[in-house]
């Protein structure tokens, strides 16, 4: 890569049918903070920090927007991405969870992680790593 071109992570963006309620859903799984620029998009940032100081979820209104099915299915709409979060305790998290609003996914693979659906219904995963929490360089 050229050494003047600088590229940084400045959000992950969910298309989803209601900006607001998406941010406000991940802000209470995370404990982050939300902001809402208008009825079309909203976002979900870690608390402390600054808009591009630290990569967020950025909601964007689809009102087309049809939620993946999981597992997969032919001919049924397909997810394209899903975030990971990485977890203490797997249980608790999925607990707190379906608290915020999240469902446990009908169909799971593995012990160590399980998959969510979000109320928009995205999936996501909660996965067991205590690496990556003791890690002091991710919030």
């Amino acid at each position: 890569m050229d050494d003047d071109l600088k590229i940084k992570m400045y959000s992950f963006t969910l298309d989803c049918e209601h900006p607001h309620e998406s941010a406000k859903f991940y802000a209470a799984l995370l404990g982050w903070e939300t902001g809402f620029a208008d009825e079309k998009y909203a976002w979900a940032y870690p608390p402390g920090t600054r808009q591009g100081t630290y990569p967020f979820i950025l909601f964007q209104r689809n009102p087309g927007y049809k939620p993946p099915v999981w597992p997969e299915e032919p001919e049924a709409q397909q997810q394209m991405a899903h975030i990971d979060f990485a977890v203490n305790d797997l249980e608790k998290a999925v607990q707190h969870a379906v608290r915020c609003g999240a469902a446990i996914a009908g169909t799971q693979f593995s012990d160590d992680w399980r998959v969510m659906l979000d109320p928009d219904g995205h999936p996501f995963c909660l996965c067991q790593m205590k690496s990556v929490i003791d890690s002091a360089a991710l919030l």
